[in-house]
């Protein structure tokens, strides 16, 4: 062998025996879970065929989309009042925002919607008039919160809570400078964190707000105890009556299982559109900005090479 000719290295490939065993467990684990599932006759797998598309489940299901719809709604729209109120110089404001958020994340929620439920014992009746003067309507309470009303109290405003503070954290993140770059060219307050800082926002503001969405559709079991007739609800008279009771709460995981996974594609695809200009798009050459601030190559002569203007020696 020649000195200067460097030895031949042989690439060895890494091992990953550990990896590969846990991925036999897994694998063996959940075919033993599956294997158990389809041949225990208990499960009772007819039971679920025959009451998975049946007109109360369905019926309850709607209505689940509709509480979980209208409650977010409602909680994201709180949100982001609380979050401004937060972030407000005004100390009563800020004050009055931090004590919502404190009681409604403070106590359950279970607690919350018994309390709505039953306001009626609280305050029999609701009046409306001039505020420490006559009053000019008065409604019975019992004919206003109705078990519908008092789930979505109890879950919009509980929701309203957790949504402010992922929204003010959303508008924490957001670089000062942007907010001081919008007032020097004229906008106001309310135009700076509508057309500003909202907008830029929105990517930290998404991921949260999809997972309290799908949390939502689980919440939403909580109101069986104030006996709204949502998908639970509907699935627990169901096996009241004919005491199939794993096979109809089998019928109701499959649908919120469901449910969620079109949640799920439905998250993937708007956090990719809010994220949009901030992430850079794979095989894609560089925009015309990012390629004229590019120090560009200079070329230099090869080791050795002597420049024409150098001087000769003198003897």
């Amino acid at each position: 062998m020649h000195r200067n000719e460097e030895p031949e290295l042989r690439v060895i490939p890494a091992r990953y025996t550990g990896r590969w065993v846990a991925a036999v467990v897994v694998v063996g684990l959940l075919g033993m879970l599956i294997y158990a599932m389809f041949t225990n006759d208990r499960f009772h797998w007819d039971v679920v065929g025959e009451y998975l598309f049946a007109p109360p489940v369905i019926s309850g299901l709607g209505r689940t989309l509709l509480l979980t719809a209208i409650s977010m709604v409602i909680g994201i729209l709180l949100g982001i009042v609380v979050a401004v109120c937060r972030l407000s110089s005004n100390p009563i404001l800020s004050t009055a925002a931090w004590g919502y958020s404190w009681f409604f994340r403070g106590t359950p929620l279970m607690v919350q919607l018994l309390f709505w439920f039953f306001l009626a014992a609280l305050v029999p009746t609701i009046g409306l008039g001039v505020p420490f003067g006559p009053e000019l309507l008065s409604i019975d309470t019992n004919s206003v919160i109705s078990p519908f009303t008092a789930a979505l109290l109890g879950l919009a405003l509980n929701e309203g809570a957790y949504m402010g503070e992922i929204v003010r954290s959303g508008i924490r993140a957001i670089p000062p400078g942007q907010t001081e770059a919008a007032k020097a060219i004229g906008m106001s307050r309310l135009q700076t964190m509508r057309r500003v800082v909202l907008p830029q926002a929105m990517r930290v503001i998404i991921p949260p707000t999809g997972n309290e969405t799908i949390g939502m559709l689980k919440y939403t079991s909580l109101v069986i105890v104030i006996g709204y007739s949502e998908l639970l609800t509907s699935v627990s008279i169901i096996y009241s009556r004919n005491f199939q009771t794993i096979p109809l709460l089998i019928v109701a995981a499959i649908w919120y299982l469901a449910v969620t996974a079109v949640l799920s594609v439905a998250q993937y695809f708007v956090e990719g559109y809010f994220e949009r200009g901030f992430t850079p798009t794979k095989g894609k050459k560089p925009s015309a900005p990012a390629a004229a601030n590019q120090v560009p190559a200079v070329e230099t002569e090869p080791t050795g090479a002597r420049n024409e203007t150098e001087l000769e020696p003198t003897k």
